[in-house]
């Protein structure tokens, strides 16, 4: 016969604190950010995300939801390298939350983990949407990523010791998984055609693959392409082969025309992957980027 456990024994039970799992505040502001997170951190995050993948992360606003998410936080994690100096800085001082400030433990950015493509350009907004500190788009280059997701490893191990271990071995892992990825894309892309961008925001995905980079469709950084200058890139490709690329929230109207004009192809991607990413989400979204390349090849 069983042994029963008395009623007020299982009652009891049911009445005991469950013990959670201890997860740490973290917000990303963006989705290639987030998917560092996710990947790093695991369970032991609880993640918000401040940008949707399909917006400029130039030109956003702070909103009253990102405040929020960051009044509680205990790390952010971000770009850097001034991509989000129009909203995140204000963001971060409306949540009044010390603990996150630029130079505290609870402050990330992915930008001043690695060396920067542009360095030391002109500091003058009215040659257009500038970055003296560098080009921020590193999150086009998926080995600068692996660095960096290295040094999150280290700092969230500093915010979370229990689970130090842990934390190194996914962003190891990640590295090891991204070596991986970049033999099979440099036999994919080994000898391919030069390429044109709206903006300069995949010149770090081109220079890792030594891919050659003929220029943007916008005169200066963040002015829109004029017909003059439109002109002056179609008289200087004429004749040879190449890919136009644009993502998703640039017009189309000025890709789709010299792509026309020179008989070349067009591609238009999200530069962030999608919102729910997570390491493998990735480089899944690069893969999407570097098939695309290939088409030029």
């Amino acid at each position: 016969m069983k042994w029963m456990k008395p009623s007020w024994l299982i009652a009891f039970a049911l009445c005991l604190p469950t013990l959670a799992v201890a997860e740490l505040d973290i917000v990303a502001s963006s989705s290639s950010t987030g998917a560092l997170v996710r990947e790093i951190a695991g369970e032991q995050a609880e993640l918000t995300i401040l940008a949707p993948p399909d917006r400029n992360l130039h030109h956003l606003q702070a909103r009253p939801s990102m405040i929020r998410a960051l009044r509680g936080a205990e790390l952010v994690v971000a770009l850097g390298a001034d991509l989000e100096v129009g909203w995140l800085p204000i963001a971060i001082n409306q949540a009044a939350n010390p603990g996150i400030q630029p130079g505290k433990a609870g402050y990330f950015e992915a930008a001043a983990q690695v060396n920067l493509l542009d360095i030391n350009g002109p500091a003058d907004r009215a040659l257009g949407d500038v970055h003296p500190a560098g080009n921020p788009h590193l999150n086009m280059d998926p080995v600068r990523m692996a660095t960096v997701a290295t040094a999150l490893a280290e700092r969230l191990a500093m915010l979370d010791k229990a689970h130090a271990a842990d934390y190194r071995a996914r962003a190891q892992a990640f590295a090891q998984r991204v070596a991986a990825k970049m033999v099979i894309w440099r036999q994919q892309l080994a000898a391919p055609s030069g390429v044109i961008a709206f903006h300069k925001d995949v010149i770090y995905l081109l220079d890792r693959l030594s891919i050659p980079f003929w220029g943007t469709l916008e005169p200066v950084p963040g002015i829109p392409p004029t017909a003059s200058h439109i002109r002056t890139l179609v008289k200087e490709l004429r004749g040879k082969s190449g890919l136009v690329l644009s993502t998703l929230y640039q017009p189309k109207q000025a890709p789709t025309r010299i792509a026309d004009t020179l008989g070349w192809g067009q591609v238009r991607l999200p530069l962030e992957p999608p919102l729910d990413a997570d390491g493998d989400g990735y480089l899944e979204h690069m893969q999407r980027w570097v098939d695309a390349l290939a088409t030029n090849g």
